[in-house]
């Protein structure tokens, strides 16, 4: 396997194109209008729960700026949100490289949007195994799937695309973007890399840490086996 190694970057890259699946939704209120005012024309993928929550944001400016995840992949999301964004469409768009005439070919080819940001937070394992009940079986369904690939794709690419896994970084990511017409540069895409690849560390070792401590008699006794 040849690696790809790059050579040509953008140190400021104007965000046209954000991905977003949160599931603390605290501070989208401020976040997505401030967004939408310092990125004119930004479109936003979202599924779910955060669809829903950024529409009701948005009111009427919803139409010309949200996309469901589902619309632009042309698939469904799997019953219980399952699988929602684990699509070749979107790791394109996470992983292509602007001055790859064969990851630009791949992206026109599909009809793709490279993305510029990633707005992920992760379903909330650590605070569901700290309540007093918690089984196996609802620590095993709190394990964020998507999220995780979603975080480390992006922070992988920091080269062209922002992770962003934090609400207290909002306000510092619009102010950038408001004073910098609507674009980030590459120090402020590093910092939230390492911030990305921090979260989701914690978050494999909270999940470990759990279930390492967990005996296999409290596993079996979760389920009806036949």
């Amino acid at each position: 396997m040849s690696l790809n190694i790059v050579n040509e970057i953008d140190n400021r890259v104007a965000v046209k194109h954000v991905l977003m699946s949160v599931s603390d939704k605290t501070g989208l209120e401020a976040f997505v209008p401030a967004l939408v005012k310092a990125c004119p024309g930004v479109k936003i993928y979202s599924t779910g729960g955060t669809y829903k929550k950024v529409a009701e944001i948005l009111g009427e400016a919803a139409k010309d700026t949200l996309v469901a995840v589902s619309d632009y992949t042309g698939q469904p999301e799997m019953q219980g949100g399952l699988v929602k964004t684990l699509d070749f469409k979107i790791y394109l768009g996470l992983l292509s490289e602007k001055y790859n005439d064969a990851h630009q070919a791949d992206l026109k080819r599909l009809t793709a949007q490279p993305i510029d940001m990633v707005v992920v937070n992760l379903y909330p394992f650590k605070e569901t195994v700290a309540k007093p009940d918690v089984t196996p079986e609802m620590a095993r369904t709190n394990i964020d799937i998507g999220g995780p690939c979603m975080v480390r794709a992006s922070a992988k690419n920091y080269l062209r695309v922002a992770s962003v896994t934090d609400p207290a970084d909002y306000a510092n990511l619009t102010q950038e973007l408001a004073a910098h017409g609507g674009t980030l540069g590459l120090d402020t895409r590093f910092k939230l890399m390492k911030k990305a690849f921090a979260h989701t560390a914690s978050y494999d070792t909270a999940i470990a840490g759990f279930f390492t401590s967990t005996p296999w008699e409290k596993v079996d006794g979760c389920y009806s086996q036949h």
